[in-house]
């Protein structure tokens, strides 16, 4: 069978700087005999050169709606809000198969214009179950990061809200800042942060616990739960006395909350940073999700983190939460960042395209594997809950 050619399109999201191809992967493609169209970025981490250098062909910024239709267009995040039919084969997150805001509007698109998805969150080894790429590792040691230097941030510039956020170039930076915050509270007679992070021996979780590791602080400040320790139901005493709580679980079922407002209100609270780097509205029901639409409001009974009410960006990392009869005086501060990998977004990109890559490399059998063949069926399977007018 002739290979087909891949389009990478170029991201739109703000502050996105993350790619499904890199020039690592581009390559391969290209010399398992592939044809990889790039569109120019004035965003992606990887410089158009380093794609044209390897032999990709380099196209013009959102090009891919008007390439031949035979070609598969790829990129991470969800299109721009738009409503033209889509004609081409995608493969991309695009957070409609789980009752999100507008899903019906987002998916119909696809089968309106005969084209079809293959959504990355759901591309899974059809013998058991588990994603073939994700960016989860990132995603928890961003989040563990980013929690570290707003733990800081709190006793260098008391009452001060968290400023903006960017991107870091490559890894070691990322460590070295937050280092050199602790350190700069070491100075000043602090402790060493105690933190708590569930889901530890999960991709997420182990991406916290990793970077807590790097950048020096103890195994025995470092607590780290998974299903065992959380099996008898919270909320979690132990959780309110750490400085940093990091969720990194992935939540299929409801769960009773890891912490409480009236928990937090008593005595002895120390934690002041909570990183939900989960903020996944899975845990919603459909039906809530359908009744809002400027804020997905996640106080409900369903979160096991129900203390904050909106997303957090990079622009505006955190969110203070008022604790009714609060008997502590420290601050506490959310972060729900849902592209937290975007923080490393080099490093992430290179991760998630590598694990991506063997089944990219099998796109021209793609109706033969198991994967990509699973991925159709669930498109169709979804397609098929819609109103018969948006099909």
């Amino acid at each position: 069978m002739t290979k087909p050619t891949l389009h990478l399109r170029s991201e739109t999201k703000p502050l996105e700087h993350r790619s499904a191809l890199t020039p690592t992967t581009a390559k391969a493609l290209l010399d398992a005999g592939y044809t990889v169209n790039v569109e120019r970025s004035p965003v992606r981490i990887f410089d158009d050169k380093e794609f044209s250098d390897i032999g990709a062909t380099l196209v013009q910024e959102g090009s891919w709606v008007d390439a031949p239709k035979d070609h598969l267009i790829i990129g991470l995040k969800e299109l721009p809000e738009e409503d033209f039919p889509l004609h081409h084969t995608h493969i991309s997150f695009a957070h409609c198969y789980k009752g999100q805001t507008g899903w019906q509007r987002t998916l119909s698109r696809w089968p309106r214009g005969k084209g079809l998805l293959y959504d990355l969150e759901f591309l899974a080894d059809p013998q058991t179950g588990r994603r073939v790429a994700a960016f989860g590792y990132h995603a928890g040691y961003a989040g563990a990061a980013l929690a570290l230097l707003v733990f800081s941030h709190q006793l260098q510039h008391p009452g001060d809200a968290y400023p903006a956020i960017a991107s870091y170039p490559d890894e070691q930076k990322l460590i070295d800042d937050v280092r050199n915050h602790l350190n700069e509270r070491s100075e000043a007679g602090q402790a060493s942060p105690r933190v708590i992070v569930i889901g530890a021996l999960g991709r997420c979780g182990s991406g916290a616990v990793d970077m807590c590791r790097a950048v020096g602080i103890s195994e025995e400040n470092i607590v780290k739960w998974d299903l065992a320790e959380t099996a008898a139901g919270g909320p979690f005493k132990e959780v309110s006395t750490s400085d940093v709580f990091i969720n990194t679980i992935y939540l299929t079922t409801p769960l009773p909350p890891f912490i409480t407002r009236e928990m937090l209100a008593e005595p002895g609270r120390r934690l002041s940073v909570v990183c939900d780097v989960s903020c996944d509205p899975s845990a919603w029901s459909v039906e809530q999700l359908l009744g809002f639409t400027d804020s997905l409001l996640l106080d409900n009974p369903h979160n096991p983190i129900p203390i904050y009410q909106d997303w957090t960006t990079f622009d505006k990392p955190t969110l203070s939460v008022d604790i009714k009869g609060d008997k502590n005086k420290g601050p506490l501060s959310v972060i729900s960042i849902d592209h937290l990998p975007s923080l490393l977004p080099r490093e992430a990109s290179e991760a998630f395209s590598g694990a991506l890559l063997p089944y990219l490399l099998n796109l021209d059998k793609r109706h033969e594997d198991g994967v990509w063949a699973g991925a159709e069926k669930l498109f169709k399977e979804k397609v098929a809950t819609l109103p018969s007018e948006l099909r």
